[in-house]
């Protein structure tokens, strides 16, 4: 069992959770994540580690709510225990001495590009980073990506906080300035796609992480498949990150469509459920 130590409301729909999972505390690196199980019975949920200290046996996980099991996982408190945390899972961030490296962070994504941004800092580069929401209320981890940052620049949809504009504008500013030799883009696949665009108009080579659909998180089921330079590659295992201008966003954006559906009618009963 691995216990909540502690517990931090981001927004209204956000929760950070630091989670004893000393083993995994020791071997994580950036671009790792793991598999959650609430109880016994529980679905299996992908989540990044956003962050992780060693010395303490913690991990952090931060948890969106926009189903019924990361809800009842926002729900939890300090002191309640996880019946699963698997991992570390996936291939971690290649970190190198790139020079300039962009990092650009969409909504609950900017989680799991704090310890990206971090460790390339930590290697030596010079770090540029563009993060964005819909609104001021949606910004998340502010104060740790400009620790990290040598420049952070924030982009809010209606304009409410930093500037206004997509993700895309913040990183236009800077490609327009400055050579960057790298970039990593996290946040929903529409967000990525674009990114990914603006980065190829300045041939700047550039790593997507992806969350996609995952069930058992060992390559066995395919739910988590990808096409990626034209070939099939599962992000539970080949994954999470690939070239950001090889991979079939349109496909995987369908794909995770593919129980939308569902998902929205269990939630809503749900819901109902918790409301009574």
């Amino acid at each position: 069992m691995n216990k909540i130590v502690e517990k931090e409301q981001l927004n209204n729909n956000v929760v950070k959770l630091v989670i004893h999972a000393p083993r995994i505390a020791r071997k994580r690196k950036a671009g790792h994540f793991v598999i959650v199980k609430i109880n016994k019975k529980g679905e299996r949920i992908p989540l990044t580690i956003a962050d992780a200290d060693a010395a303490k046996g913690t991990i952090t996980l931060v948890i969106q709510k926009v189903g019924v099991t990361s809800h009842k996982l926002s729900l939890m408190e300090e002191g309640d225990s996880l019946a699963d945390v698997v991992g570390p899972l996936g291939h971690a961030t290649e970190i190198y001495k790139a020079g300039t490296v962009l990092c650009a962070g969409g909504g609950v994504g900017v989680a799991p590009l704090l310890p990206i941004a971090r460790a390339f800092k930590k290697a030596g580069n010079r770090v540029l980073s563009v993060i964005a929401a819909r609104n001021r209320d949606l910004i998340i981890l502010e104060d740790e990506m400009r620790e990290c940052s040598d420049e952070l620049i924030i982009m809010t949809d209606d304009g409410s906080y930093g500037k206004q504009g997509l993700v895309t504008h913040g990183m236009e500013e800077i490609l327009d300035m400055v050579k960057v030799n790298l970039a990593v883009t996290i946040g929903p696949a529409i967000m990525m796609k674009f990114a990914s665009m603006t980065t190829k108009k300045y041939n700047v080579p550039t790593i997507a992480s992806l969350n996609t659909i995952m069930v058992d998180g060992t390559g066995m089921c395919g739910a988590c498949r990808v096409s990626v330079d034209g070939k099939t590659r599962f992000v539970c295992v080949d994954g999470p990150e690939f070239d950001a201008h090889k991979i079939d966003y349109d496909e995987m954006i369908m794909r995770l469509g593919a129980y939308e559906d569902m998902e929205r009618e269990a939630y809503e009963k749900y819901l109902e459920t918790v409301s009574k």
